[in-house]
């Protein structure tokens, strides 16, 4: 098995004269990161490689979930995964290293939305309830696959296991 956890970047600031690449997280996107650590934490959602978008939000999203996972997992700046299409984002996950069984990616919408939509075949009830949202600033889907390797996965064959927003996040607390 397989799993991909596809978080997008917490709530950032959007300031005249601060490029798109180098907005920070706001005060309440830094709790967003902060609960959405603490849920993955709690529910045991522990990867071995983090793949970070290089914008300055999403690396301060993953900062901020980082230190809630133990041990924390091998982290790559990808500078792809920024403005990166879902087609893009799906060759990146295809080309994920066969000895890594569980994969955090860090970055953003609509990409990550309609790789999470091109992917999700099934799932938890609930999980896919709330799926059927727009993908909000600091949301997390799981998703897991049968299969022993990243390079086989194909659409629609993923099995959607969570979705969480912050919000939902801090409720479970």
């Amino acid at each position: 098995m397989r799993r991909l956890m596809l978080l997008r970047h917490a709530k950032a600031l959007r300031a005249q004269g601060v490029a798109d690449f180098d907005r920070p997280l706001q005060a309440a996107g830094r709790e967003e990161a902060r609960w959405i650590g603490e849920f993955m934490a709690a529910q045991g959602l522990e990867p071995g490689l983090a793949l970070v978008s290089s914008a300055l939000r999403a690396r301060e999203t993953f900062d901020l979930i980082d230190i809630f996972l133990h041990p924390p997992p091998e982290r790559v700046d990808e500078p792809l995964i920024y403005e990166a299409t879902a087609e893009v984002l799906f060759d990146i996950v295809r080309s994920l290293p066969r000895s890594q069984r569980c994969v955090l990616v860090v970055g953003h919408n609509p990409a990550f939305e309609e790789l999470a939509d091109e992917l999700i075949a099934a799932g938890d009830e609930d999980a896919l309830a709330h799926f059927r949202r727009p993908m909000p600033t600091g949301a997390l889907a799981v998703i897991d696959f049968k299969t022993k390797r990243w390079g086989k996965i194909k659409r629609r064959t993923g099995l959607l296991a969570f979705f969480v927003t912050p919000a939902q996040a801090e409720a479970k607390k």
